[in-house]
């Protein structure tokens, strides 16, 4: 389980002195927590691994978007920070799938649902989504869809 994987982090960073390190780990634990008290109400718990990678895929988006409107302002050290905090984020996240693997799952989604228009993205978007979100940047593979369909 990641949820394991990121305290075992916790603890070997706490050891080896990296505070920087420490830091991330521990914001991605309080962001989990975060998370698991606001599905406490929740009729249906999703997959403890799903929940994780939901969490951090949120967390690396952030991170991508401070680090262009850091650029943008001149501002790098801060930019190097949140750099610096989404590496250690990416470690936790399962492998990510190349712009080939994704058109090519793109491409048997399609065949398989029989989308040929972009009036079927919604389609595919859903079933990709259901089959490969954890190694998927959505954003990117929307893109990918939409040229797919248009």
């Amino acid at each position: 389980m990641i949820r394991d994987t990121i305290k075992a982090a916790q603890i070997s960073a706490m050891k080896a002195g990296e505070k920087d390190r420490l830091a991330a780990v521990r914001l991605i634990l309080a962001k989990i927590k975060d998370r698991d008290i606001e599905l406490r109400t929740a009729s249906q718990q999703p997959d403890d691994d799903a929940l994780v990678v939901e969490v951090l895929q949120k967390m690396v988006k952030q991170r991508r978007e401070s680090i262009a409107l850091y650029e943008q302002g001149g501002r790098t050290e801060l930019a190097a920070v949140e750099a610096a905090e989404l590496a250690v984020i990416e470690e936790f996240l399962p492998a990510q799938m190349t712009e080939a693997e994704t058109s090519a799952a793109i491409e048997a989604i399609k065949a398989e649902l029989g989308a040929s228009t972009v009036k079927d993205m919604g389609r595919v978007m859903a079933t990709l989504k259901e089959r490969h979100g954890p190694q998927l940047d959505m954003s990117k593979a929307s893109g990918l869809v939409k040229a797919a369909l248009g």
